[in-house]
């Protein structure tokens, strides 16, 4: 075959066929994927399924009380036993959506959310702690000839495993809280203009909001320690060495970052940092008869596709009513995804749907206005079919997203607890009247897909990459083996410092010696004379 390959004359339809599909066997490697329930596993679907499709085995580790990760025809699924069931999953993702519509004063909500953080971090620990502690499980892992694990490293049990593994890491997030992304990769990160998570600014900041960026970068390290300090302290234990999460972190051969710089506003890279935002959005599907008749009912008005996302299914019903009155103010067909009790002052313009897809409809032309709460998935699938939005942000980087998109002129951002009835269906009408949020949109849309690899396949290429070559050394910084003060360079600016104060005090002393020299006799001699003469 191999000289089939190389010989043209003797190429047959079905030598070249194996020629071409050759590289994608001969390669077929064996992958360890470590997810992270909720919206954070939903978007790993696509490269999970295209890189089954390439011939690589893909092993999916999750504990037995996952919500959202199940069986599928693109991977096997190895489930490990936590001390918790999935009820008390289930529970938390419902708090998490029900709490941010409670209109609490602003010491309680952080109060509120800095419990739940402690208490759902803690039952995550436990999972974790779990599987590393289960000797059998481990045990079955190590013999079972993974290439490299790919993992999402919010939260690092994924790092952790690769680290005892001993196995190459390829992260795949959007961003970490507290900047670790930045601190794990030793990426420069400016205050002056780049904007810390939540403080939601633009990269032009005024003299207060860049005192604000320094604060908050302040406080990151404390805010960040109720999360990962205990995975430091478990790492530590496992692992039989003293680390830190930033130090567990930094072994990542590939960061796919699902971000790019038409979102987000530019900023300093490192070698290993590939940008593959809207990763999600590439491939759209026929909308089944059920929403294609919803959508050829609409008429010359066009749809407009409603999602608070995954995470958020139940709204209060005082909000609810106050929404469903403002979409029965537009002559458009609004479908809103939504599994909550039905508002009874719904509008007959207005279709709820337990589940909708949204991606596809995005990509429909008849398709006038998008309304979600800006996580970074609805964000590019608006961008990549180029629908103007209208952003409600709940939660995370949620508020932060919607700001780059706003500061664009793509959308419109509205505080869901303050809006009423009357700004919603404002907000709505201006971005499908002013033509200028439709331009603004397609532009980004434009500059998004202005690229030479889709950014699927440049994810699926990296993450072979990394398997093929066991890792990707050559990308790290040396800044990973520097102390504190060899990286910010105190030692040199010591050392020269100490070399200008002892050159500026031998001349001083030298410039003092000649003067009393040259002089000091002189006036001791004029002194002495005047003295005589008195």
């Amino acid at each position: 075959m191999a000289t089939g390959c190389q010989d043209p004359r003797r190429l047959s339809v079905l030598g070249l066929l194996l020629c071409v599909l050759s590289p994608s066997v001969a390669h077929a490697s064996k992958l360890l994927l470590v997810p992270i329930d909720g919206s954070h596993w939903l978007s790993m679907l696509g490269l999970i399924q295209q890189l089954q499709q390439r011939g690589h085995e893909i092993v999916v580790l999750a504990p037995d009380a996952s919500v959202f990760i199940k069986e599928g025809a693109s991977y096997t699924l190895r489930k490990y036993p936590v001390p918790f069931q999935r009820k008390e999953v289930e529970e938390s993702f419902i708090a998490l959506g029900r709490n941010v519509f409670e209109n609490a004063p602003f010491l309680q909500r952080v109060v509120t959310t800095y419990k739940k953080v402690k208490k759902d971090s803690a039952l995550l620990l436990s999972g974790c702690s779990h599987l590393l502690h289960n000797k059998d499980v481990m045990a079955s892992l190590a013999e079972a000839g993974f290439d490299a694990v790919l993992t999402d490293p919010f939260l690092p049990c994924g790092s952790i495993v690769a680290r005892y593994l001993a196995l190459p890491a390829v992260y795949f997030l959007n961003a970490l809280p507290c900047s670790m992304d930045s601190k794990a990769t030793q990426c420069p990160s400016p205050l002056s203009y780049v904007p810390r998570i939540m403080t939601v600014s633009s990269d032009h900041m005024s003299f207060l909001q860049r005192v604000k960026n320094a604060l908050v970068a302040l406080m990151e390290n404390f805010l960040c320690d109720v999360v990962y300090s205990p995975y430091a302290s478990l790492a530590s234990e496992v692992l039989q060495r003293d680390m830190s999460v930033q130090e567990l972190m930094s072994s990542a051969s590939v960061w796919l970052l699902r971000g790019d710089f038409v979102k987000d506003y530019p900023r300093p890279i490192m070698p290993n940092m590939v940008f593959v935002g809207g990763i999600n959005c590439l491939h759209r599907n026929p909308l089944s008869p059920e929403f294609e008749a919803y959508v050829n009912a609409s008429g010359e008005h066009g749809i407009v596709v409603f999602s608070l996302g995954s995470m958020v299914s139940e709204i209060p019903e005082k909000k609810a009513m106050e929404i469903a009155d403002a979409l029965g103010k537009i002559p458009q067909t609004v479908l809103w995804r939504y599994t909550g009790s039905r508002p009874s002052n719904l509008a007959k313009n207005t279709i709820l749907v337990k589940w909708l897809p949204q991606n596809d409809l995005l990509g429909h032309p008849k398709t006038r206005a998008f309304i979600t709460h800006s996580g970074s998935h609805g964000i590019y699938e608006g961008i990549c079919n180029g629908v103007p939005m209208v952003m409600l942000p709940l939660f995370g980087d949620q508020m932060d997203n919607a700001k780059r998109i706003e500061t664009r002129g793509a959308g419109v951002t509205l505080n869901v607890l303050e809006m009423t009835s009357d700004d919603l269906a404002n907000a709505l009408k201006t971005v499908i009247n002013d033509k200028s949020y439709k331009e603004n949109i397609m532009r980004l849309s434009s500059l998004h897909k202005d690229r030479p690899v889709e950014p699927l396949d440049l994810a699926v290429f990296w993450v072979e990459f990394v398997m093929r070559h066991k890792g990707a050394p050559h990308l790290r910084p040396a800044a990973h083996d520097l102390t504190w003060y060899q990286y910010h360079s105190l030692d040199v600016i010591g050392f020269l410092l100490a070399i200008v104060l002892t050159v500026a005090f031998v001349t001083f002393r030298c410039c003092a010696f000649a003067w009393g020299k040259c002089f000091g006799k002189k006036g001791r001699v004029k002194k002495a004379h005047k003295s005589k003469v008195h």
